[in-house]
C-alpha cells in the first residue's frame, strides 16, 4: 500500500468526522514532528495500539479490500495491572463495496454501530468446531432485539442501528452501493490484534507500505521511541 494512499485516507477521514461532528482526541492530529517531542506520559497510546490504522490486508487493493480505523481507547490483557480497562472503542470509515475480510474473534464481543452516512451491510456465519463456516442458523442482537440469521445471512444497518457480534461469529462488512461512505463505530471487549483475530483466509492484518511520500500521521504501529 502506498504511503500517499494512507495519507489521503487519513485526511479524508478527518474531514468526514468533522462533517459529522465526531471529535477525535488531540493526539489524532499530531504530526510526525510533534511525536518526536512526546515523552513517557503517552506510553498508554503505544502499549495499547491507540490511533490510526489503515490496512489493505496485504491485498494491494484498498478501495475494494480495506479498512480505516482509529482506536480511541483500549485495555491490554498482557498488562492488566497497568491497563485494567476491560473495553475498547474504535471509529472506522467504510467505503461503498469496500470489504473487510471474513473473520471472527475468539474472545472479543463487539457492537458494530452505523454512526452515520450510508448503510452498512454485514454478512454472517457461525464458526463450526473446525473454525469453518457452520451450516447452522443462529441468533444476533440488533439494538436489543434478537434476530435469527441463516448461514451466510445478511443484516443491513441503517444510520443509528447496531449489531452485537459474539465470539465465533464470522463477519464481513461493506458500505452498500449507492449509499455513500459509512462512519462505523465499534464498542467492544479489549482489542488484541496479535492474538484474537481468526481470518477465514490467510491474509496480512497490517499493510506493507511503499514510501512514495512522507507520512502526514503515524499509524499505531509506527510510533517513535518516546523521549526519556
Amino acid at each position: 500500500m502506498k504511503r500517499s494512499e494512507i495519507n489521503h485516507s487519513i485526511l479524508d477521514a478527518i474531514a468526514l468526522f468533522e462533517s459529522m461532528q465526531f471529535k477525535l482526541p488531540p493526539f489524532a492530529l499530531w504530526s510526525p514532528e510533534q511525536w518526536q517531542q512526546v515523552g513517557e506520559e503517552a506510553r498508554e497510546i503505544l502499549d495499547n495500539g491507540l490511533g490510526w490504522d489503515v490496512t489493505d490486508y496485504g491485498k494491494g487493493d484498498f478501495p475494494n479490500t480495506g479498512l480505516l480505523l482509529f482506536t480511541i481507547r483500549n485495555g491490554n490483557y498482557g498488562n492488566r495491572e497497568t491497563y485494567p480497562k476491560g473495553y475498547a472503542e474504535k471509529i472506522m470509515v467504510v467505503q461503498e463495496n469496500q470489504m473487510t475480510p471474513w473473520h471472527f474473534h475468539w474472545n472479543k464481543r463487539e457492537d458494530i454501530i452505523n454512526r452515520g452516512g450510508g448503510d452498512l451491510v454485514v454478512e454472517l456465519y457461525l464458526a463450526d468446531e473446525n473454525d469453518k463456516f457452520s451450516d447452522k442458523e443462529f441468533e444476533v442482537t440488533i439494538d436489543g432485539i434478537r434476530r435469527k440469521v441463516a448461514p451466510g445471512g445478511t443484516v443491513v444497518l441503517t444510520p443509528g442501528e447496531s449489531i452485537c457480534l459474539e465470539p465465533y461469529v464470522y463477519h464481513t462488512f461493506y458500505g452498500r452501493e449507492g449509499g455513500g461512505t459509512v462512519m462505523v463505530g465499534e464498542v467492544s471487549d479489549v482489542n488484541d490484534d496479535a492474538n484474537d483475530n481468526r481470518f477465514y483466509d490467510e491474509i496480512g492484518r497490517f499493510p506493507t507500505i511503499e514510501e512514495d511520500e512522507p507520512p502526514t500521521h503515524y499509524l499505531c504501529t509506527e510510533y517513535p521511541e518516546l523521549k526519556k
